[in-house]
């Protein structure tokens, strides 16, 4: 009786270690905005290579495609920032840095997206644009949520700057995304 008191207790321990949320890093969120930063490039450098008129049915699907890439890895980021907790002001100054660093590529593909909806709305299947609009609020939804965790976790001192940032940029998708409604 005595050995299975202690083996069910051993169970239970080896149970609450693995489901016990993982505390991440600074280094692995800062890791995260490297890819988030590099995949809005990559989806930027779509939309550009997207022609003003005549643009493929594939180039528009790359689009799609890069754009749910972004959405998973921010949804990662997300969770990465919300396992991490509160920084300090040196490591919240470098990440703040690391997000403003990529912030004029997030608008300049919201500002390219928008201009070329005339194009997308042209291809011959007519769904195209309905899809792009719902990755444009999905995308918005996402980044607004780890933005909303990096500010959580922030240093006082930087939580207005950050928010601050995240106003433009949830203005810039709401400009974009008026645009295909």
């Amino acid at each position: 009786m005595v050995q299975l008191s202690r083996l069910l207790f051993s169970i239970s321990l080896l149970a609450v270690a693995f489901t016990a949320p993982v505390k991440r890093t600074v280094a692995q969120v800062e890791a995260d905005i490297s890819s988030i930063s590099a995949q809005v490039t990559t989806l930027d450098n779509s939309i550009k290579a997207f022609p003003n008129t005549g643009g493929s049915l594939v180039s528009a699907l790359l689009i799609h495609t890069d754009a749910t890439t972004l959405e998973s890895t921010l949804s990662k980021g997300t969770s990465d920032v919300t396992s991490t907790g509160v920084v300090s002001q040196t490591d919240g100054r470098t990440i703040l840095d690391q997000v403003e660093a990529f912030v004029p590529t997030i608008l300049d593909a919201l500002s390219q997206i928008a201009a070329k909806q005339p194009a997308f709305a042209a291809l011959p299947i007519s769904g195209i644009p309905a899809l792009i609009l719902q990755d444009l609020q999905t995308l918005k939804t996402d980044t607004v949520n780890f933005a909303d965790a990096l500010i959580a976790n922030a240093p006082a001192t930087l939580k207005i700057e950050a928010t601050q940032l995240v106003n433009n940029i949830a203005a810039g998708f709401n400009s974009a995304i008026a645009v295909f409604e």
